[in-house]
């Protein structure tokens, strides 16, 4: 199966057409980071999101009515099990050429689309995952609670399950050779079914909130959603702030937020000429150079994020027992930073290739069919020009870390003794800053 050329194109060019130069832009970011900085040291002094959405305001009864209708759940665990069954006509039985929407619908439409979607509604793969809809039907046969497998997970195993599954499919999507074709796919997914069936049938489908990779991307993105859920379970409408403030920490999270973070800076690294040229001539299997790559990018965000709250923990004097907590506790201010890498990396790929992926959908089978009416459908291409890509890539980048570094602060007033609380987020800051120059140059480099 040759993929089409935008498949695996996550940006369009054009970034030397901007006003300023990459010195200029580097300098430019990182002193926007630092007057923020400031700013908020001397005009945000005391913790101001709300952590328990307690002074958000309820959204109307006949919506939360609506969202929270047993038909509507069904019906939209019903509709995930129709995509998943029109998908697997194409994985299953479809040609295996570039036109296949097989490739486009797993990266573009679900890994991509996924995260504008649950940036506007919420953690929405859990109302549609089609595995978790098959575990509960089955449970339902059986006449057992889905809720309960046949021996209870640790609490201390948190989300590290998600980690490592989420490694697995950024690893598919950037390193594995041969990743657009229908058997690398069909094994790949045939693993994921059965990692996620059968940690659900041993530990009950509180498996899928802790293991499937595309809950928990849905499930952090969706702290961000103007629309959530108050402590007490009543649907709100909030400050996306405060929902993503809410976020609490649990065994993994840092784990799943650094692989996603590291994933993208990756995926450029992978487009950068340098790169390219030292895949090439090194001799070594690409896909042994691309996974010490993406395991070396994730390491080092590693090392970064840990080093600079351990430094924070330190210089805020937070106890033993404090200090040890702050890296899940700070976790959540990289979400919005990974949000615009997501963003800045595969815009141009979700607009393009995303049309594309629905043209072919109406015919997975390469009949000639036309069983959806969208066979015919050309992309458009009004919303993707090269400045305007490039502009809304270094506009996402900066932002992401501008909310990540107001959510730090936050945060850090909540932690550290009021007179140590700005003192404290000086490495937070440093971190802030290498993570925009590294993304830009990055950016630039792909």
């Amino acid at each position: 199966m040759t993929a089409a050329p935008t498949l695996l194109a996550h940006g369009v060019g054009g970034r030397q057409d901007l006003p300023i130069t990459l010195p200029q832009l580097v300098v430019a970011a990182a002193l926007t980071l630092v007057v923020t900085f400031l700013a908020l040291g001397l005009l945000w002094r005391e913790p101001r999101l709300d952590r328990d959405a307690a002074g958000a305001r309820p959204v109307p009864r006949w919506l939360a009515g609506l969202v929270d209708a047993p038909a509507l759940r069904w019906a939209l665990r019903g509709l995930g099990l129709l995509a998943a069954a029109w998908f697997c006509l194409g994985l299953l039985a479809g040609p295996d050429t570039a036109d296949n929407p097989t490739a486009g619908a797993l990266y573009v439409l679900l890994w991509v689309g996924l995260a504008p979607v649950s940036l506007l509604l919420g953690p929405v793969w859990r109302a549609v995952n089609p595995l978790r809809t098959l575990h509960l039907l089955a449970a339902l046969a059986a006449r057992r609670d889905p809720e309960r497998g046949v021996r209870e997970l640790p609490a201390g195993v948190g989300i590290w399950p998600a980690a490592g599954t989420l490694f697995g499919f950024v690893w598919l999507e950037l390193v594995a050779p041969d990743r657009a074709t229908l058997p690398v796919i069909t094994v790949w997914l045939a693993g994921y079914a059965a990692v996620m069936l059968v940690g659900a049938t041993l530990f009950g489908a509180g498996w899928f909130d802790r293991a499937d990779p595309f809950e928990t991307y849905s499930t952090l993105i969706g702290q961000l959603a103007p629309i959530g859920r108050a402590t007490d379970g009543e649907l709100v409408w909030r400050n996306p702030l405060d929902g993503i403030a809410g976020l609490r920490p649990s065994p993994g999270l840092v784990a799943v937020v650094v692989v996603l973070l590291g994933s993208t800076m990756y995926d450029s690294l992978s487009n950068a000429p340098g790169w390219l040229r030292f895949t090439q001539e090194n001799g070594l299997p690409p896909a042994i150079t691309g996974s010490v790559g993406l395991i070396l990018v994730i390491a080092a965000v590693a090392v970064a994020y840990l080093a600079a709250t351990a430094a924070a923990a330190r210089i805020g004097r937070a106890g033993p027992a404090e200090g040890r907590g702050v890296p899940g506790e700070i976790a959540h201010s990289i979400v919005p930073i990974a949000v615009g890498y997501v963003v800045a990396h595969y815009y141009s790929l979700l607009i393009l290739e995303g049309q594309r992926t629905v043209a072919l959908l109406s015919d997975p089978l390469g009949t000639g069919a036309n069983w959806l009416g969208t066979a015919g459908w050309q992309p458009h291409t009004g919303l993707v020009t090269p400045s305007g890509v490039a502009t809304l890539q270094i506009t996402v980048i900066i932002l992401g870390h501008l909310l990540g570094t107001l959510l730090a602060h936050d945060r850090a007033l909540y932690l550290f003794p009021r007179a140590r609380a700005v003192a404290g987020q000086l490495p937070l800051l440093a971190l802030m800053v290498a993570y925009t120059v590294a993304g830009l140059l990055l950016l630039y480099a792909g």
